[in-house]
Formats: C-alpha cells, structure tokens, sequence
C-alpha cells in the first residue's frame, strides 16, 4: 500500500467543534517526499439554520453564512466527496494544530451526518500526523538552518504566519484554508531539508504502540508539548508515573520539579492543583496526561546533546535524581486517586451540559448492527429518504435523524417535520432569554461593531446581522 500525506486546514464558525461548523475545508496531497500529487481540494461548506457564527471567528477568516449557502457544498455532499477523493487507504492525514482543533471538527461532523467519526483516520493504513508538535521540538532540540520568530512581546512564537515570514515561505491570505495548506507543507520541507533525521524519526513514532512502547518503560524521556513554557521551548524530561487512562496513555512528572515538594499533598490537594490554570496563583502540579494516539513529540534522552541541554536548562544529574525520587515515592497513588476525584467532577459537568445530541460524541463507539443501518441511510436517495424511519440500538443515531435530513435534505421534510426543525431552531438559539445564544451572538456583534475596523472587517459584520435576523424570529 502506498502511503502518501494529505495535508489540510480548516475554517469554521467558531472555536468549539461542538457547536461550531466548518465553513472551509482545503488541502493537499504529496508523496513522503512532499512531492505534490494532484489537484487541491477547497471547499465551502453550507452552515445550517440553527448555527450563528462566532463573530470573532468571522472577522478572522472573512467568509460569510451567506457565501457558504450559495457556493458550498451540503455537509453530507462533502463527506461523500471526502471519502471518495480524500480518505483514500494509506493516507496520513497532516495539518497545523490539527490533532486538538481540526481532527476534533472532523470528527463532529462524520458523527453527525451517520460515519464512524473514527475510521477515517486509522482503517485501511490511514493515520494521522500533526506538524505543530515537530516545529517545536525542532526548534527546542534541533534549531540549525531555520529561523525561528518572536512574537511583539519578544516571547518565542510557532505561530503559523510569524514561521513563515521569519523563513521566506509564501503565505498569501493567511488563515484562508487552503493558503495555509500551501503554507504548511513549504515549512514541513524546510524542517525535513535542514533536520531529516528528527523529522523521520517524529514520522516513524507517530502510532500509539510506537509511542508507548517509548513512554512507557522505566527510563526518562524528552517531551514536547504546548502546556510548557516557552522559556524551555516547550520542552522538559518527563518520568512516567502511572499508566491512565488505563492502556491508552501515562501520567508524566516534570523532572525539573523534585517530587519531594509534592508527595505530602493530600489527593483533594492534588486534585485542586491539578484543575488550576497555569496562569492562576496557587500551587500547579507538574503532571500532565499524555494520551498514545495524539502523536505527542517524545524523544530518548540520547537527543539531547551540549547545546540542547544548556539552551532547555536542564541538569542530566538533576533529571536523574529527581526520577529516583519519583519512582521510590508514593506519589503515584495519590495521583491516582486525585484523578479520580477530577474525574468524577468532570462527569457531573458533562451530564449538566451534554444535553444536544449533536455534543454527545464521546458517549461510546457504534455498534456493527448500527454501523450496518447508518451505511443504508447514507446511500439512500431522497425519495428513498422521505420514507424511512430508522431506529438504532443507540438512541444518539435515533435523535439524529431529524437533524440529518433538516440540515442536508429540507426539501423532504414534510409540514410536520418541518415545524419540529424550526422548533428545534428556536429553542437552541432563543432559549434562555438573555443568556440564549442569539442574546450573545447580538451583544458581541455590538461590542465589535464599536471597535476599529477595516471595511472587509464592517462588510463581513453587516453580513453576519442580516443572516442571524434571517433566520431568527426576533420579534417572538
């Protein structure tokens, strides 16, 4: 099977791939040589009725509802699309910051429109890859032949836009999706031109087993992540704690903390710590999960060389004796029982706000039965559509279907149905009165229209009030 790298970015309504939609879908495929093959793919994708757009989100990208209603594509016509043409076996699917942003809006949107929200991504050879983690690690470890920017507050930036200009790659119309694509894959060339051997290495340890099979022995290792500090280029040496969640990743510990300073902490102290945002005062705990099918950027101890040591500040003896201490201290079950206090926690948030079927991606996996009766649906033609009633062994696939065929098929809603669709509508955007979407879609709308804009900005602004005031009964 051959592989080949389909690099992409998207676009969307919002910053939450619960609520928000993709407005936007562009990318590329290349060989592992980053060779282009084909055609571009670059799509609008339709916003349904009961979606208002981030305003914020809007003024970013600068496309309006109104350009995706009249050039885009339904949600369902583009999946047929992308899994005809895109998500092809041995395809690697590569972006920016796409394994936390991009991948989870996929998923919502395969979930729902009746495809396992999973497949796409590891059935037939596929798999994925995520460029934002190997900037990083490039420039913490192996900074040689690439220029590497600030931002205006002289912080180190791995900002898309700040790489490319500090590096000469052409980058016209950032944060329009394909422009990014085209972006992405002149910086994955440059990192594989001047450092080739981190840039295959971080490729070959992007599978899950690769990734535990590194993590999870009894020897420190090199972690690169966005949750620490610029300062190190977010980079430490973390020690493997606990196994959590059970199978599918590991607590690390920060060795540039000693554990001493945390193993008299009660598992409701840890907890509190744990929950605090780096950015609040109070005591952090210098844990964090690392999950083995997120391609986190990991590396042995061998990588660090003179250089790296002295520009991260770490101390080989330090790291050493800090994971002895770690691994001879109970810190590890109080941890354990500080998760599941958090855990618990997290779950009573979860029943309060997971209410929309639309958000309850993440309540288990479909069963075969139900796959099989989702493939008949997605096949059927609108005729066929009109007359079916299906009904799933999980109740999330049951409460969807009114929601499918009103968001892609209205012309087969009968009057009925019809009534129920703008029911639904009404009550997602006006219920709650003041606190309802359409009361904060319209307030910041206000607060935006007072600030310094450019005329493309104010044009796409007016744009947005006259499509939310066409699709809400304001005056109910």
């Amino acid at each position: 099977m051959t592989q080949t790298f389909y690099f992409y970015d998207l676009e969307t309504s919002g910053f939450s791939p619960k609520e928000a939609r993709i407005m936007q879908f562009a990318g590329q495929r290349t060989t592992l040589d980053l060779k282009l093959i084909g055609e571009p793919h670059n799509h609008l994708v339709k916003l349904s009725e009961d979606v208002l757009p981030d305003a914020d989100a809007l003024l970013v990208t600068g496309i309006t509802p109104q350009q995706t209603i009249s050039e885009g594509l339904t949600e369902v016509e583009f999946l047929k699309l992308f899994t005809e043409e895109i998500s092809t076996p041995g395809t690697i699917f590569v972006g920016y910051n796409s394994i936390r942003f991009d991948d989870e809006f996929m998923r919502y949107l395969h979930y729902r429109n009746y495809y396992d929200p999973y497949e796409w991504q590891w059935q037939d050879g596929r798999s994925k890859w995520d460029l934002l983690d190997v900037v990083r690690m490039t420039r913490a470890l192996r900074p040689d032949g690439i220029q590497w920017p600030v931002d205006s507050t002289g912080v180190a930036s791995n900002r898309l836009e700040l790489l490319t200009g500090v590096n000469d790659i052409k980058h016209v119309g950032a944060h329009d999706a394909l422009a990014d694509v085209n972006a992405v894959i002149d910086l994955a060339r440059l990192i594989r031109a001047k450092q080739p051997k981190l840039f295959d290495f971080l490729l070959s340890i992007r599978d899950k087993k690769q990734v535990a099979l590194l993590a999870g022995g009894d020897q420190p290792f090199v972690y690169t992540s966005g949750r620490y500090s610029s300062e190190f280029d977010k980079t430490t040496v973390v020690g493997a704690l606990a196994e959590y969640p059970a199978k599918q990743g590991l607590l690390v510990f920060d060795l540039r903390y000693n554990p001493a300073d945390f193993t008299k902490l009660t598992p409701a102290e840890i907890a509190q710590a744990m929950t605090r945002r780096w950015d609040d005062d109070g005591l952090k705990m210098p844990i964090k999960t690392l999950k083995y099918n997120k391609c986190p950027a990991i590396a042995p101890l061998s990588v660090l060389d003179k250089s790296s040591l002295a520009r991260l500040k770490l101390d080989p003896k330090q790291i050493q004796e800090h994971h002895q201490a770690m691994q001879s201290s109970q810190l590890a079950g109080a941890v354990l029982e500080a998760m599941k206090m958090v855990e618990k926690q997290n779950q009573a948030r979860f029943i309060e706000d997971e209410l929309d079927v639309d958000n309850r991606l993440y309540e288990g996996f479909f069963a075969d039965t139900d796959k099989g009766q989702m493939q008949e649906l997605r096949s059927a033609s609108k005729d066929q559509l009109v007359e079916m009633s299906p009904s799933f062994e999980d109740q999330r696939l049951t409460a969807l279907w009114p929601l499918y065929k009103a968001r892609n098929f209205p012309t087969t809603l009968s009057d009925e149905q019809r009534q129920t669709w703008e029911s639904f509508c009404h009550r997602k955007l006006l219920g709650g009165k003041n606190a309802s979407r359409a009361a904060k879609f319209f307030g910041r709308l206000g607060e935006l229209e007072q600030t310094k804009l450019s005329d493309k900005q104010r044009y796409v602004l007016t744009e947005l009030r006259l499509y939310a005031e066409s699709i809400l009964p304001l005056d109910d």
